[in-house]
């Protein structure tokens, strides 16, 4: 891969982190693109950013001339596209496993407690920040206890998600726990998942990609 790559995302986005981790871990430098999700209404509302992504959401990949939305559909290219170390592993079963493992919090957590979604809650059912505080733990509790139960139970998890290298469902999984951080959420019921988060901390894939190490992070 020789064309550039920029990388539109925020800070905090736990889809643009979960990027950023695949980014790194495959070796890719990248140009970060910040694009504010909350000052002044949010950069993503901007003429320019939704000519490039009608979803008024990031991250976006673009790749040379191509441009690719969606946080898994770009961790997947940046797989296909590229040498170096896979995010995926080789047998179709264990493809199977690993995406299942990434997208229970990339499609069934994640999107349940997104600045979208906490938004609408405050804004428009006037939910106070407490109620909404508990509803971002309502789901990730749910989650967990199943992740935690999947990885747990399956002699295929390893020192990571899935063997003992770093792949697609680790990229998910640690910016998830970032966001349970944030959100106080009890983390003791969880050991497997609170073991795998600390051996993908110790990489500097993982530590690089942090929302605090970021260019755009705010202070304090």
């Amino acid at each position: 891969m020789t064309e550039s790559i920029a990388l539109y995302g925020y800070w905090r986005s736990s889809a643009a982190y979960r990027v950023r981790i695949g980014l790194n871990l495959k070796g890719l430098a990248y140009q970060l693109q910040p694009v504010h999700l909350v000052r002044e209404g949010g950069d993503q509302h901007g003429a320019d950013f939704v000519a490039l992504n009608p979803q008024r959401l990031v991250p976006v990949l673009r790749h040379g001339g191509q441009v690719i939305r969606q946080s898994m559909a770009i961790l997947e290219y940046l797989d296909e596209a590229c040498a170096g170390p896979q995010l995926l592993p080789a047998a179709a079963v264990e493809r199977a496993r690993v995406r299942a493992l990434a997208q229970l919090v990339a499609c069934d957590i994640h999107p349940l407690n997104n600045l979208r979604v906490v938004q609408y809650l405050a804004r428009e059912l006037d939910v106070d920040e407490a109620a909404r505080d508990e509803w971002t733990r309502h789901w990730i509790r749910i989650g967990f206890e199943a992740l935690e139960a999947l990885l747990a139970s399956d002699p295929l998890t390893g020192r990571y998600c899935h063997g003992d290298a770093p792949g697609l469902a680790d990229c998910c999984l640690v910016p998830q726990v970032y966001n349970a951080r944030r959100f106080a959420l009890a983390m003791d019921r969880y050991p497997t998942i609170m073991r795998i988060d600390a051996a993908c901390q110790a990489l500097p894939a993982f530590q690089q990609a942090h929302p605090s190490q970021q260019p755009d992070a705010a202070p304090g």
